[in-house]
């Protein structure tokens, strides 16, 4: 999960396809949060006259129907009730814990409706998890310091009913306490190093392992047995659940 892959493409387009099912209709105003490269918002505009594309910095969309506006999601510049529509997926997970509820609070204060939400669902933040080479601590993976589920969202956005819920996808991501902490000790040699997230903790660009000694080889084949065993077990969960929110 995180940035779409090429190798997850197909997984990438069915994700987006089940977004814009959620999409209400006749809404005239869209705020797209974590607008990104833009191709949500060109996908919105094929729809909504009015998109306003935002990000942490100023996203470079060149469409007549798009504004690029550079803003955060926890403070946002704009009168409450701003827009008929918010359009925030692939954002949440990225936010701060105590950050989180203000967030959230912002995207409803400013739809003057409706909100599309989609979020990782259930998603287990210890598998992927990658070392920093800088600071030496442990990172999740793609910066998804954030877990989710249907009580979890509905109690974020307590002023809003659900309209729709959708599920995305299959996982069987699952690990637990003791094969982390052998991977913790190995290093994350198996972590998303191939994300463009930084450490959480000071910044620096993740970047894979280079010489690893022979204590860290042996955590990490202690962390594969450990996982390993409860495979079996695990049962399926979507990749992802998208809802849409009325005010």
């Amino acid at each position: 999960m995180g940035r779409p892959e090429h190798s997850n493409s197909e997984r990438e387009k069915a994700r987006v396809a089940d977004l814009m099912t959620l999409l209400p209709v006749n809404m005239d105003t869209v705020l797209d949060i974590g607008a990104r490269d833009g191709m949500i918002a060109r996908l919105l505009a094929e729809r909504i006259p009015d998109v306003t594309a935002l990000d942490l910095t100023l996203p470079a969309i060149d469409h007549q129907r798009i504004r690029c506006v550079k803003g955060d999601a926890t403070k946002l510049d704009f009168p409450d009730a701003s827009f008929d529509l918010i359009f925030c997926t692939e954002v949440l997970e990225h936010i701060p814990g105590h950050l989180l509820t203000m967030a959230c609070s912002e995207l409803s204060r400013v739809s003057r409706r409706y909100l599309v939400i989609g979020v990782p669902y259930k998603q287990d933040i210890r598998v992927g998890r990658t070392t920093c080479r800088a600071c030496g601590k442990s990172n999740p993976p793609w910066g998804h310091v954030n877990s989710f589920d249907e009580g979890r969202l509905q109690e974020l956005f307590p002023e809003c009913r659900v309209v729709q819920t959708s599920f995305v996808g299959t996982n069987r991501a699952r690990t637990n306490s003791l094969a982390a902490l052998f991977m913790d000790l190995a290093g994350n040699p198996r972590g998303t190093y191939e994300q463009d997230e930084p450490c959480i903790h000071c910044g620096a660009s993740i970047e894979p392992p280079t010489d690893r000694s022979l204590m860290q080889k042996v955590f990490t084949k202690l962390g594969y047995h450990a996982r390993r065993i409860q495979q079996p077990f695990v049962k399926p969960t979507p990749n992802w659940i998208h809802l849409l929110l009325e005010k």
